[in-house]
């Protein structure tokens, strides 16, 4: 989101050059920048002692392909904690480890996603109202199931899958 207007005095803001940042809306009457906001998610690929990852159907979503687990992040949470609360509340699930692996632009909805590997046991799911079905799959037949190349869900397939020793 781009400002048009200060959110503290309502005064319209002016397009002022700030150094390296370029043209940032300003506000001359509190003398003070307004940066762009988006929102920021975690996305998880949940991946078992077996190589097998958690892929979850939500018809909100889509209809044709599987999702990660993934959430929008909230006011004092860090990525760290909003991925493992996604995942708990998710699909159920406690994890044992979880690693930071890329950050990805998704465009589409303007929306920086930072992506996970969560290691945890197999175990069963306990299912959110907001998730249709989950299954554990192995990660050679996940990539082929997610959303296609480019997408969040298909980049962290990819990586599990050409690095399950480091992950």
């Amino acid at each position: 989101m781009r400002f048009k207007y200060c959110p503290k005095c309502g005064n319209k803001l002016i397009e002022k050059e700030l150094g390296d940042e370029g043209l940032v809306p300003f506000c001359t009457n509190c003398n003070e920048p307004f940066f762009d906001i988006f929102s920021t998610c975690t996305i998880a690929l949940v991946c078992n002692e077996y190589n097998e990852v958690a892929l979850l159907k939500q018809s909100y979503i889509s209809d044709t392909y599987y999702n990660l687990v993934s959430g929008y992040m909230k006011p004092n949470e860090t990525a760290e904690y909003t991925c493992t609360r996604e995942i708990e509340e998710e699909i159920g699930i406690k994890i044992d480890s979880l690693k930071l692996v890329k950050t990805i632009w998704f465009n589409k909805k303007g929306i920086l996603m930072i992506g996970f590997i969560a290691r945890c046991k197999k175990t069963q799911f306990t299912l959110s109202k907001e998730v249709d079905e989950a299954i554990w799959v192995p990660i050679e037949k996940a990539i082929n199931m997610v959303h296609p190349k480019g997408s969040s869900s298909y980049e962290l397939c990819d990586i599990l899958l050409n690095n399950l020793k480091n992950y």
